[in-house]
């Protein structure tokens, strides 16, 4: 009886320390926390707006300096400064594009659900067969709604500046 429990006890630390040394030397590389901070701050709509397949690919390139941090245009300026400080690299705000919204030309829609099934921020509201409407505080401008209307009476266009994101002019040379 004493020999099966001495057996055990051996066993029980040999594995114990080659699982030990197996956490070890078989980690996993940790991820940048740098990226996990800037891809919270993104929109997370996943929309693709900036060239990459989501906010964490689009977060990763920031980080490895493949991206530049006025890339997002849903993010607006506010992101990009936030970005620019997080980063510390020079912001060019001229290199911002201006925000734009989904419109729907209302004569034009048949309601046929395809905008509102294509919407990754379901910014699109409407019943089928029904005038579909867009959410201005939810479209992120992103032109996935564009490639699904069969119509065509959707557009993107400028939005209309607020204290939100209001921004001076740039001087112009005289």
């Amino acid at each position: 009886m004493l020999g099966a429990i001495l057996v055990l006890a051996l066993m029980g630390l040999l594995l114990g320390g080659g699982l030990g040394l197996a956490a070890r030397y078989l980690a996993v590389s940790e991820e940048n926390p740098l990226i996990k901070e800037i891809e919270a701050l993104m929109p997370g709509s996943q929309c693709g707006q900036c060239g990459y397949p989501g906010c964490s690919a689009a977060a990763s390139a920031l980080v490895e300096g493949r991206a530049a941090v006025t890339c997002c245009p849903p993010g607006g300026v506010a992101l990009a400064e936030r970005l620019a400080e997080l980063l510390g690299v020079p912001l060019d705000a001229g290199a911002i594009a201006a925000p734009v919204l989904a419109r729907i030309e209302a004569a034009e829609c048949t309601g046929c659900m395809r905008c509102y099934r294509a919407c990754p921020t379901d910014a699109i509201v409407g019943a089928s067969g029904q005038i579909h409407c867009v959410l201005s505080n939810a479209c992120t401008g992103c032109g996935k709604c564009l490639e699904a209307c069969p119509e065509d009476c959707i557009a993107l266009a400028p939005q209309a500046p607020t204290l939100d994101h209001w921004r001076w002019a740039k001087p112009q040379a005289a």
